[in-house]
Formats: structure tokens, C-alpha cells, sequence
């Protein structure tokens, strides 16, 4: 069965040419012109993942992305933005969004990273990766434990002692990935490799977006930082 894509995007002529780059790479696609469109067929036909504009009339991409979220769909979200700046896209990013990608776009790259968010999800059609020689986790049960950090990972729960921390799903794998490897330095490209099954290359800012966010979550005052970068190679959680 082919993967099932609902595209929201107001450019007529983006619109059309995604739709048809989407369909000739084999995926099914639905595609609207606006958020008010986008969210009916959600409901009406929920998709295996989402491609949506940010700037649309009406309901934009990131109110599409909000309002799916506090229902509790968890389908991939890639959002496409004519937005450059960094905050730009960490707006999208809290809204709930997975991914970006950035106007003007190379298809092919937008085809990388669909394939890498089913990957993520149990819908793709390859393997992951290889993982990186992870040290073996203290587990009980689906539970994994590491510097003062209690996961239930089939429950996707995570506890910072007794404070239980909201996470979205994208922080979760990659405080996961951190928990398991405790004490190890993470390259980006292998951290990219796991957690998005793509390395978007040395101009990317996913990787360090998504960091700041667990360290605001997981940081408190006048407890050690558990998060700490490796200039120049990558990121390793320990307690110091």
C-alpha cells in the first residue's frame, strides 16, 4: 500500500508540482489549498503523514499543526516555510511540527526527509540504521534509568526525579537516545541517523533546536545540566 500524504500548501503552482513529484515517487497524496481544508480531510481520511505550508490564508500551518496535536494525533508533520529565521522555525517546531523545510526547496530533499519521518514511525519501507554501539541501559521492564532521569518508554513517560517532564515526541527519541548512551558522545551525524534517518548536513540548526528545548525542559535551578555539548562532535548526557 502506498503511503498515504496530506499536502497543504497555497501556491497553486508549488501545490501542483509537489503533488506530482509526490505521486510519480509512489505515494498516495491529497492535496488542499488552505489549514481550514487541511484539518476537514485529517478528520475525514487521517493520513500516514502531513506536508504543510506554513503561511496559509485563514488557518495557517502552525494552527493546523496546534489544533492536530491537542487532539492527540501523532501523525509526522513536515511543514514547508518561505521563513528563514531561526525563531521562524522554532515556531513551527513547538507547535507540534516533526521537520522543515525550507523555501526554495530541492524535492529530492523533501522526499529524504518524508521517508525519514515514516521511518520514525513504523511506516517506512527500509530499515533504520545501525544503531552506534549503545552501552547497555539499566531497564526493568520497558523502564531505562540514567543521571537522575527515569524513562517508561512504552508509556513515553520521563521523570527528572519526582517531576514528570512533557515532551513531545522528537524530544523524547532523542532524550531516549542520550538516556541509553549515558556517558558516551554522540556524534550529530549518528544522533541525525537515529533519530531523523538522515543527516541534514552541517548547516542544519534540528539537531541544536531540539537540545535547547530538552534542556529548558530538563534543566532546574541549582541542579547539575545533564545535556552538555562536545564542541565539534556532538552530545553526551551525563550528571555532572
Amino acid at each position: 500500500m502506498p503511503h498515504h500524504v496530506l499536502l497543504a500548501e497555497d501556491d497553486r503552482a508549488i501545490r501542483h508540482a509537489l503533488e506530482r513529484a509526490l505521486t510519480l515517487e509512489g505515494y498516495e497524496v491529497t492535496a488542499v489549498a488552505d489549514g481550514v481544508e487541511a484539518l476537514a480531510q485529517a478528520h475525514r481520511t487521517p493520513p500516514d503523514v502531513l506536508v504543510l505550508d506554513v503561511m496559509m490564508p485563514g488557518i495557517d500551518g502552525l494552527q493546523v499543526c496546534r489544533v492536530l496535536r491537542a487532539e492527540g494525533d501523532r501523525t509526522p508533520i513536515l511543514m514547508l516555510t518561505a521563513l528563514v529565521e531561526t525563531a521562524d522555525r522554532i515556531a513551527g517546531l513547538d507547535a507540534g511540527a516533526d521537520d522543515y523545510v525550507v523555501k526554495p526547496f530541492d524535492v529530492e530533499e523533501v522526499f529524504a526527509r518524508l521517508r525519514a519521518l515514516l521511518r520514525r514511525t513504523g511506516n517506512g519501507t527500509f530499515d533504520d540504521a545501525p544503531a552506534p554501539a549503545p552501552r547497555e541501559p539499566r531497564t526493568s521492564g520497558a523502564q531505562i534509568s540514567a543521571a537522575g532521569l527515569r524513562m517508561d518508554v512504552q508509556a513515553r513517560r520521563v521523570w527528572r526525579g519526582r517531576r514528570e517532564l512533557e515532551l513531545t515526541r522528537t524530544e523524547f527519541e532523542l532524550l531516549e537516545l542520550l538516556v541509553r548512551n549515558a556517558g558516551i558522545v554522540l556524534d550529530h551525524s549518528t544522533i541525525y541517523d537515529r533519530i531523523w534517518g538522515y543527516d541534514f548536513g552541517p548547516g542544519s540548526k534540528n539537531l541544536a533546536v531540539y537540545v535547547g528545548y530538552l534542556r529548558r525542559k530538563l534543566d532546574e535551578p541549582g541542579a547539575p545540566a545533564l545535556i552538555h555539548t562536545v564542541r565539534g562532535v556532538g552530545y553526551v548526557l551525563r550528571e555532572d
